[in-house]
C-alpha cells in the first residue's frame, strides 16, 4: 500500500483510520520542520512510536528522573551497565530494584501515548507509510488506531476548553479548601440508605457536577502536588498523568474552587505547544486582526462555493467543488448524524449496527448518510456503548 503526502490534504486521523481498516504492518512517518514522529503498526494496531527528534526531557530516563521514580544517580549507572550488557534500560532498572516492572511499563505508554496525541495537533508537515516487519515491544501494550482516534479526537474538543484555566505552562496554583472524603464502595442497597436518610443531593453536588466540574482520582493526584511556587510543568512531570490529564484535573480543581491559579512571575520558560490550543492575542488590535482573518477567510469560501451545484429541493446538499468546504460541512453533518444516533439509543436501547438503521426508524433520510460526500461516513459500534463516526476516506 503505496501511502505518502502532506497533512494538508490527508490528516492524521484518516491515515490512522486507513491503516487500521486494512491491518497493515509498517512504519509510518511524518515529518514537520524539524519534528519526525515514527509510529510503528502491527495488524492495524499501534505497537510504538517514537519521536526521531526527541529532546532530552522526552527520553524515557529524564522521564523518570522528572516523575522521582529513580534518581539522577541510579539513572547514570543503569545506562553504564546497559552499556556493557546490551539490555533494555528497564530490564537494568527492574533488575537493579530501582522500579518495578509494572510502573516502567506505565512510563514507556504514556511516553508513547504523549508522543501520539501531539500529532493531532499538526496542521501542516508530509507523511510516509511503509510496509514492512516491525519489532514488538513486551514493554507497549498495543495501542487500536480506533481507540487513538476516538482519545484523540476528545482532546482536540476539550483543549480550548481546558485552555481557558491553564494559560501557561508557567502557572501555579494555591489550595483554597480540602477535597472531599472519597466515597468508599457501597453495595445497591447501602446506596440506597444513603439516598433515603444521607445528605441532601443539593450538598453532592460539590463532588460531581458534571464534565469538568467532578473530582476524581486524577483531581486527587493534582491537588496532592500543589505547593507553593510549583508550576503547571513540575506537575505534569511528578503527576504521571501527561499534560493533557494533568491540565484538565487542574481545571477542575480551579471550577470546583478547590485552588486557584497565580499567574506565573516574568516571561521566559516552556508553555504549551501552540499547535494543540490557539495561543490568546492581546489587546484590541489582536482581535480586530483575528476577526479579519475569518471575516476574509469566509468571503473566499463563499466565492468557492458552486452555487449551480446546490440542491435547493427537500434534498441535502450534494456536491461543493471546494474541499475546505465539505470539511465544514462534514462537521455539521456528523453533528446531526450523532444527534440521530443518541435518539435511535434512546428509542431502541442499543446503538445501531450500521448507519441504514437509522434511515429505517425515520431519523434521517438516505442522502443524509453521505453528505457531502458520495461515499457514506464511516461508523463502527464498539461494545463498551461507544462509536466511532468518520468523514469517509477521500
Amino acid at each position: 500500500m503505496a501511502l505518502k503526502g502532506t497533512l494538508k490534504d490527508f490528516g492524521i486521523a484518516d491515515i490512522l483510520q486507513l491503516i487500521g481498516q486494512q491491518q497493515k504492518t509498517g512504519v509510518l512517518t511524518l515529518t514537520r520542520k524539524d519534528d519526525s514522529v515514527a509510529v510503528s503498526f502491527k495488524d492495524g494496531n499501534i505497537v510504538r512510536a517514537e519521536t526521531t527528534h526527541r529532546n532530552r526531557k522526552e527520553l524515557i530516563g529524564s522521564m523518570l528522573v522528572a516523575a522521582q521514580l529513580v534518581s539522577e544517580q541510579q539513572l547514570e549507572f543503569a545506562l553504564e551497565t546497559q552499556k556493557r550488557t546490551l539490555q533494555r534500560l528497564g530490564d537494568v532498572l527492574v533488575s537493579q530494584g530501582v522500579i518495578t516492572e509494572q510502573k516502567f511499563k506505565h512510563m514507556v505508554q504514556l511516553q508513547t501515548s504523549e508522543t501520539l496525541f501531539r500529532l493531532f495537533g499538526w496542521k501542516s508537515g508530509t507523511y510516509e507509510f511503509e510496509q514492512k516487519d516491525v519489532e514488538t515491544d513486551a514493554t507497549l501494550v498495543p495501542l487500536r488506531a480506533e481507540s487513538v482516534l476516538m482519545e484523540g479526537f476528545r482532546r482536540v474538543d476539550e483543549w480550548p476548553v481546558v485552555r481557558k484555566k491553564i494559560t501557561s505552562l508557567q502557572m501555579s496554583f494555591e489550595r483554597l479548601k480540602e477535597l472531599p472524603p472519597e466515597e468508599l464502595k457501597k453495595d445497591d442497597f447501602d446506596a440506597a440508605l444513603d439516598d433515603a436518610f444521607g445528605e441532601p443531593r443539593e450538598e453532592k453536588k460539590a463532588v460531581n457536577k458534571g464534565e469538568f466540574q467532578s473530582v476524581g482520582d486524577n483531581e486527587r493526584t493534582a491537588y496532592k502536588l500543589i505547593v507553593q511556587g510549583r508550576t503547571v510543568e513540575r506537575i505534569i512531570e511528578l503527576s504521571q498523568l501527561g499534560e493533557f490529564e494533568t491540565a484538565k484535573a487542574l481545571c477542575n480543581l480551579v471550577n470546583l474552587e478547590y485552588a486557584r491559579s497565580v499567574a506565573p512571575v516574568g516571561k521566559g520558560g516552556a508553555d504549551f505547544d501552540s499547535d494543540k490550543a490557539p495561543s490568546a492575542f492581546l489587546g484590541v488590535v489582536g482581535r480586530i486582526a483575528v476577526t479579519m482573518v475569518v471575516v476574509g477567510a469566509l468571503l473566499f469560501l463563499v466565492t468557492r462555493i458552486d452555487f449551480g451545484a446546490i440542491n435547493l429541493g427537500t434534498g441535502n446538499v450534494t456536491r461543493f467543488t471546494d474541499p475546505a468546504v465539505k470539511r465544514v460541512a462534514s462537521q455539521q453533518q456528523r453533528s446531526r448524524l450523532s444527534a440521530a444516533i443518541e435518539v435511535y439509543r434512546m428509542e431502541q436501547g442499543a446503538l445501531p449496527v450500521a448507519l441504514s438503521e437509522l434511515v429505517a426508524a425515520g431519523l434521517l433520510d438516505e442522502d443524509d448518510l453521505r453528505f457531502p460526500w458520495r461515499d457514506p461516513y464511516f461508523y463502527r459500534r464498539g461494545e463498551d456503548g461507544s462509536y466511532l463516526l468518520l468523514p469517509p476516506l477521500r
